[in-house]
Order: structure tokens, then sequence, then C-alpha cells
């Protein structure tokens, strides 16, 4: 009876064993099916149920902590890692083994298996999937803010220690203990206030502050938190220390600075913290800013108004110098965060940026460091090139931007400065950005019968003239250059306007017109645009349009254009790919235009839903490159690269990084004219034209498209 109850006892308990084993592996199923849809949701890699010699490894990337040199002591014991890709701020890697075999075996071995991350002592479970071969894209490699410049080793390690030492940190931690001495807490309060006091005195040529994310101290002249400026009539008593004043002539010596500062901020940062993103106040300081980095090695974010940022490595006893354009234009700030992503293979030695580069990449723990940051204070206005971030010439701006157009006339003139002028300046570096033809354009075109005419009005660089070979394409643009640029590659095209194309009546099979009616600045040329392309279809001829959307996120999907907001592509505007045209100058003949069209075509719109407000009493804003529309006309930037300063009133200037040879040439910033149409809009200035039927329209990542029939 006695072992008759001791089975069933063990009958009992393994039976609760076996379905604890039944629940975890249920568990470690539906994680494994979780991670297969985040993989096809966030990068379009598929899982597949069959063995590879590829596994995706959820909760184990850079992005949750694991480092690349535990990952691969963790998967290389069970066979030769041919590849280990850690895609940054991703919570998951790819790895390929060398055999089918080696990565079933890892896959039995890791898939639910829990670890300890070593930086921070979290435990984590592995989830594991087979994948077909992986393909990552790494993002193209990214040079310097303009006028950045590094200069690594600048100080010895004996220095870096004196210089450290000449900052007295004892009177800062006083201070922030409300008086008490924490060498001896003993000691009554009155001796704890004098000694605070005396070394208050012994300190007096600087002041310190306490932060948030650090802590600070000033000399020559304090930085008041409050207003972001300094009291340029206040000097701090002392000046900057000794050992600073021997570094900074060594730099004017070297030729890296050309004034001396004025001005010292010493920042002293723990592991985790770091300072937003920020731009000196124009006002308060001249162009050069320099910062040492002492103590530890750091990656600072720098971001441009468009977007585009760029991660750099700081290393230690380094020094940052901005001038020109990275000091005046782009943020520049440290995330707080414990740990760095920064190259494998150098660790600790990469200056410069750090490229998205998924084969070597790995997490650095930071350490404490301390900045000597050096300005020279501005005793006069800034007057830089960059108007719309300078303190000093806010709403100036607003007087150079042009106006809506109220005529004919002024939306000639408008379009002549910034479409027409523009394009002629930047033909050269818009097409370097213009290769790849956009899959529906393409398929339209091959959709044409053999031996098909097809008109390319504004062809731009001829992108699409070479398509398919079974046409007769021609193309014509406004811009010159960008004619000669199609003669290169051998296409027929030719340099007219897009209000008056000099093709005969119904000559034409098809048409295309590819991102150039949103550079026309009213309503009324805009249908004469779409008029013209009508006239050169025969009956039954077929026409592709598409136009700038004002609706950059449509039906919970962001488009490109906005997805790419942190890329660092040379294509520095548009959504499509495709090529941007100035087609507009001339004033169309009076008896293709009537008002009647003009109220026709707001009716439409009207009944269409379009509810985008118009800004034909207001000047035309400047749009942030990258994000999305708060209206339907506006002024579009476009960063010229290894261009000179030309004329006209369209453009800023941007410097060169200090020391490059280029460094006395300007880099002009454009600014075109576009009205991005809102839904129905397009779509409802066709149908007003009795000629023509819309037969499809459609959205077409950030664009409105419509493919029109002439009857």
């Amino acid at each position: 009876m006695a072992a008759s109850s001791q089975i069933t006892g063990m009958e009992v308990k393994t039976s609760k064993g076996h379905l604890k084993v039944c629940k975890m592996k249920k568990k470690v199923l539906r994680k494994q099916v979780r991670a297969q849809h985040t993989l096809m949701k966030h990068e379009g890699i598929e899982c597949v149920s069959h063995a590879t010699q590829s596994l995706v490894i959820a909760n184990a990337g850079l992005g949750n902590g694991m480092s690349r040199h535990q990952l691969l002591r963790i998967v290389g014991e069970h066979g030769l890692v041919e590849t280990l890709l850690m895609p940054p701020n991703k919570p998951y890697s790819f790895v390929k083994y060398g055999t089918t075999e080696e990565a079933k075996k890892a896959f039995g071995a890791l898939n639910g298996k829990e670890v300890t991350l070593e930086d921070c002592g979290q435990n984590i479970v592995l989830y594991i999937n087979f994948v077909e071969k992986v393909l990552w894209q790494n993002a193209v490699p990214t040079s310097l803010p303009p006028g950045l410049m590094i200069i690594e080793k600048i100080i010895s390690p004996e220095e870096e220690r004196r210089m450290l030492e000449s900052i007295d940190w004892i009177g800062y931690e006083d201070t922030q203990n409300g008086g008490k001495n924490h060498r001896n807490p003993d000691l009554p309060y009155f001796f704890c206030w004098f000694y605070v006091q005396f070394q208050f005195t012994r300190s007096l040529h600087l002041a310190q502050k306490t932060l948030k994310h650090r802590r600070v101290k000033h000399f020559g002249y304090e930085f008041c938190y409050d207003n972001n400026n300094v009291d340029k009539d206040k000097p701090l008593p002392g000046g900057l220390p000794k050992i600073c004043d021997l570094f900074l002539e060594n730099c004017l010596k070297q030729g890296y600075i050309k004034h001396k500062p004025d001005q010292l901020t010493v920042n002293q940062y723990e592991p985790g913290q770091g300072i937003p993103p920020h731009i000196d106040t124009h006002s308060a300081f001249e162009d050069e800013i320099i910062s040492l980095s002492l103590g530890a090695q750091i990656v600072m974010d720098f971001k441009h108004p468009d977007g585009h940022t760029v991660a750099i490595m700081l290393p230690r006893c380094s020094l940052l110098v901005m001038a020109g354009e990275s000091r005046y234009l782009w943020t520049h700030g440290i995330t707080p965060r414990k740990y760095d992503v920064i190259q494998a293979s150098e660790l600790g030695q990469k200056v410069g940026t750090i490229t998205a580069d998924v084969g070597d990449l790995t997490l650095n723990r930071r350490e404490t460091r301390t900045s000597f940051t050096f300005r020279k204070v501005r005793r006069s206005p800034c007057n830089c090139i960059y108007p719309s971030v300078c303190d000093s010439q806010k709403g100036q701006q607003r007087q150079v931007q042009p106006s809506f157009p109220h005529n004919e006339m002024e939306a000639s003139v408008l379009e002549q400065e910034y479409v027409h002028k523009v394009y002629e300046e930047i033909a050269t570096h818009f097409s370097s950005t213009r290769h790849s033809p956009w899959p529906r354009i393409v398929e339209f075109l091959r959709s044409l019968p053999k031996g098909s005419i097809v008109a390319d009005v504004g062809c731009g660089n001829g992108k699409y003239l070479g398509i398919n070979e079974d046409l007769y394409m021609v193309g014509c643009d406004r811009s010159k250059n960008l004619v000669g640029i199609c003669g290169e590659k051998n296409f027929q095209a030719f340099v007219c306007d897009a209000l008056s194309v000099p093709i005969r009546s119904g000559s034409c099979d098809a048409c295309i017109s590819i991102a150039v009616i949103h550079h026309f600045s009213t309503a009324e040329r805009r249908l004469a645009t779409i008029r013209e392309l009508a006239r050169l279809l025969r009956p039954g001829g077929m026409a592709l349009i598409y136009v700038w959307a004002m609706e950059q996120e449509y039906k919970n999907q962001k488009s490109k254009y906005l997805k790419e907001k942190n890329g660092s592509k040379d294509e520095e505007e548009i959504n499509t790919g495709s090529a941007q045209r100035p087609l507009s100058d001339q004033m169309p003949d009076s008896n293709k235009q009537n008002s009647a069209c003009s109220d026709r075509l707001l009716n439409d719109l009207k009944d269409e839903g379009c509810d985008a407000k118009p800004v034909a009493h207001s000047r035309l804003p400047v749009h942030t490159n990258r994000t999305s529309f708060h209206s339907q006309d506006l002024l579009v930037p476009w960063h010229l690269k290894g261009g000179a300063k030309k004329k006209g009133e369209s453009v800023d200037t941007v410097v060169f990084p200090a020391g490059s040879k280029e460094s006395q040439e300007l880099s002009p910033v454009f600014h075109r004219y576009y009205h991005v149409f809102c839904e129905g809009e397009l779509e409802a200035a066709c149908r007003s034209l009795d000629c023509v039927r819309v037969q499809k329209s459609y959205y077409d990542q950030g664009n409105w498209c419509v493919v029109l029939e002439k009857l």
C-alpha cells in the first residue's frame, strides 16, 4: 500500500513536470511567432519553416543591450559563424553558420534559452527563427557636417591629467550640500559655512551651476541657461585657467582656430547623462566653437533642419571644431544612455561618423567624461547666412520671402526666379540624385503598344526616356542644362515650356508628366499645362501625371519622403525619386484660359472635399525637408553640393569645412516653389476639361497620380 502511494505520488510529480515543460514550449512558440511578425512588419524579412544556414535571434540585439563580443561567444559555441549582423538600435540580430546542420544545432540549443547580459546583469530569453539569405542594406557612409573638424590626440595623457586637475570640483560639491563639509560632516554649521565661503572666494573667477544632466563650471563669462546667453558686461574675475591659455595658444599656432576664445564652460558627464540637441546662441558667440573631450570618448549627434542626422565619435583627448554651417545651422547634442553604438573593429579609436555597418557594430559602455568648451563672446549682432535659426535676424527673413502671386505676371516672375533659375543652377547635382525609375511609371510605359510615340513633358535628365526601347520617346524640359544631360545620354530632347510644347496636335500616342505641374503657381496655369498635354494626344491616347501630395501620411502609412528623414542619401528633396522639372515661364494664350474654368475647378475641389487653405494673401513659407506639409504653396530648399555661389534672390550660402580645399568657396541653398496637391485636387482639375476622361487615379508614395484618356 505504501509502495503504491509512493508510485502514485511520483506519477503526479512527473505529470506536473511534464505539464510545466509543455507550457514553457508553448510560451516559446508564441514568442517565436511574435518575433516572426515583428521582423516581417519592420524589415520585410520573412521567416521560414525549413532549416537554413541563417538564423534571426530575437532579444539579442544592440537595441536591448547585447554586445557583439557576448553574442559571438554564445552563437560560436554551436558552429563556425560566417556572418553576424547587428542592426543599430534593433532588438534582434542575424547569424549565418557555415552549414545548415550547425544552424539546426544552434536553433535547438538557443531557442528559449535564458542568458544574462554581461554589461547590465539583466536576464533575457532568446527566441530563434530560420531565415533565407539576409541581404541587409547598410546606410551610405555620411560625411562630417560642413565646417566641422576633429583633431585626434591633440594633447598627451599627462596634459589631460593636468587639465582635469585644474578644475576644482570640491567647492562645487560643498555648495551643493547646503554648506555641509562632506570631508568632515561633524564640523559645526558655522565652520562649514566659513569653509564654503573660503572655497567660493578662492574660486571667485568661476561660476558653477547644478544642471539636471551634468555639473558645470564657467570661466571668463558665465553662460546664463535661463536665456541661453552671456552677460557681456559682467566678465568673471580671473579669466581662463593658465593651462587653458597655453592650450589655446597652441591651437592658434597649429591653425586649428582663427581667434582666441575668452569664455570656457567645463561640463562633467557621468555615464548615462547627456545634453539636449541645441545650437549655441548666434548672438552670444562668434563663429568658431571648440570642445575638448577628456576622460572618455563619446558619440555626439548632429542634426540638420531637414532631419538628416550624423552620429560622430569624439575620442578621448580629441578636439571638436565647429565652424560655419556645423556651428550655425546644425544642432548638436549627446543622447542620455549608458552605451554608445560604435564600430567594433576600431573600438575606442574610430574618429568621425559612425556608419551603420551592421557587420561591424557593437556597444561601448560610457565612462565619466569632462568637456572643455571654448567660445569667443560676440560684440556685435550676428549677420550669418542662416537667418531662419539666427536670433539676431529673427523676422528679417520674412521680408525677402516671395509672396503668393496675385496675377499672371507675378506668377511668371515667381516661377522664373524660384523654379527656372534654380533648376539651371542645380541641374548636375539634381541629375546625380535621379537614378531609379518608379515601378508604376515603368509599368505604364511598358504597357503601351510597340512603336507608340510618347512625349515626356518635363523629362529632366531623361530617366524615363530609355525605359522601353519599343517606344519612340522624345523629351522636353524648361532647363537647358537638364536637356544637355539628356543629350549626353543620346536621348532625343529639346528645350521648351510645358505651357507651349512645339509638337503637332494629336501626334502622340501617350504623354507623361512626372513631378512637373506642382511647380506652377496658380490654378489656371496648372490647368493650362494639363490642357497642353491633352492637345498633344491623339483620340484614345493616354497621359500619366504625377504631382506631389500634401498628404505625406495616407491610410496610416508614411510616405518614403517622411520615412527617409534620417537617411543619408544625396537626394535632399523629393518624394518620388522622379525628377522635378521647372516648366513654366511663358504666359498662356488668353483664349486658352478663362475665369469659367477657374470657377469650375474651385467648385470641383469643394465637391471632392479638399479642405486645404490657400495662401493667396501671405508670404510663402519655407518648408523643412522630410516633414509633413502645413501649407499647399511653399518653398522647398535644395542644398547644392560642390557648387559655387550664383546670382539670384532664392539662394543662401553655406561654408565648406574649415581647412579643406573648398573652404573659401560657397555652396548655395536654393529654394524652389511648389504647390502640393490635396486629395482629389488633380482629379478635379482634369475633369474640368471636356476633352479628356479620367481613367484611373491613385496615390503612390506621397504623390497623387492620374491616367487620362483623350476623347
